[in-house]
């Protein structure tokens, strides 16, 4: 069965109630039981730092007046979980570069929890829903990794993460989506789990495509950890731990969501017509989702039912654009400086409430 089908299926199954469809062969289980106990004994045996705090405001160098405001939900791939310096994280990376792009202040706030999977969105949601300020101007949610090694039902996932997704628009604010990130690339994994990493993670990452579009977001996907650097280097763009990126990670997948954030708001220098020669193209929307799946950094925009917009955008050093956002709090996010281990650069904003979640 194609991806898109399967895709489709699992979408359907989320929308209509459907249960879980299976993903690996019961003759496969002792296997992979053996080979994920492996996987267990090597990831994980370094001690990845907590994620540290990036709210406030960057782009000073634009004022203070009338800042965007941007919100980060999901795991502890949005959380930043593997870098010891705020600046480092990719919520302050995408909110230096979108400042840059959009030459206006952004506030950031970021609620995402390490170790989270979709059925933590609701909270993550209400947590947003409830400032005084009303809704953020655009959301980006990181989620799927725990999903697939927990084994939640796909069908679950992304019923969940539509849900999320349907609140957030209804309550009008943009939502980008970096779908689940391609398992296979983990270095001490190995055949079959290896394997049935990868097929497990890119079926959910164009399931929720689908369920994500379908409700007036956009998604990039993040494959394998947001571009072809990982496989080559994967002992440089993973943390300590082997498992959870880091800085220069972070700072890649950064690069890739951040041109399909400021589309969302409008502000890309980029026409949003199609550029053949880049192969882009509008597809039936589970065929764009099965195509994304296998190319990381390729956004999905939804276009009249039931067609979709494959797009493969120029991206921006993340350096370049903090510079152009000048000095102040979150200008030195493209750069490694920051504050030391779970504390804010200086000037960055206010401290986290005590309901936001760190772990």
């Amino acid at each position: 069965m194609s991806r898109a089908r399967v895709a489709r299926r699992i979408a359907a199954g989320a929308a209509y109630g459907g249960g879980s469809i299976g993903l690996i062969g019961v003759a496969a289980v002792g296997i992979v039981l053996a080979e994920a106990q492996l996987a267990k004994r090597t990831v994980g045996t370094g001690t990845a730092p907590l994620p540290p705090a990036a709210d406030g405001l960057y782009g000073r160098a634009f004022g203070a007046e009338d800042p965007l405001r941007l919100a980060l939900l999901g795991d502890s791939t949005a959380a930043g979980q593997g870098v010891r310096r705020a600046g480092q994280t990719p919520g302050a990376l995408l909110a230096s570069g979108l400042a840059a792009v959009a030459e206006r202040p952004v506030t950031l706030r970021n609620v995402a929890l390490s170790g989270a999977r979709s059925d933590d969105l609701e909270r993550q949601v209400s947590l947003l829903l409830a400032q005084p300020l009303g809704p953020p101007d655009v959301c980006v949610i990181m989620i799927g990794a725990n999903d697939v090694t927990h084994r939640t039902p796909a069908t679950e996932s992304v019923r969940l993460l539509a849900a999320a997704v349907r609140r957030l628009r209804t309550a009008g604010a943009e939502v980008v989506v970096g779908t689940c990130p391609d398992l296979g690339t983990i270095e001490p994994v190995y055949q079959p789990l290896r394997w049935l990493a990868r097929r497990a993670s890119r079926q959910l990452a164009a399931a929720q495509t689908i369920v994500v579009v379908e409700q007036g977001g956009r998604t990039v996907s993040l494959g394998d950890l947001l571009g072809p650097e990982f496989a080559a280097n994967p002992r440089e763009m993973f943390g300590v731990d082997l498992f959870h990126p880091s800085a220069e990670g972070y700072a890649t997948a950064a690069m890739a969501v951040l041109p399909t954030l400021c589309a969302s708001l409008g502000v890309w220098p980029e026409p949003d017509r199609l550029e053949p020669g880049r192969r882009e193209d509008m597809l039936p929307v589970a065929k764009a989702a099965a195509e994304a799946a296998k190319q990381a950094g390729t956004e999905v925009t939804g276009a009249r039912a039931p067609w979709a917009l494959l797009k493969h955008r120029r991206r921006r050093r993340l350096t370049e654009a903090a510079e152009a956002a000048g000095t102040g709090a979150g200008a030195e996010a493209g750069s490694a400086a920051g504050a030391d281990a779970g504390e804010a650069p200086e000037g960055r904003g206010e401290p986290l409430p005590q309901d936001s979640p760190r772990a």
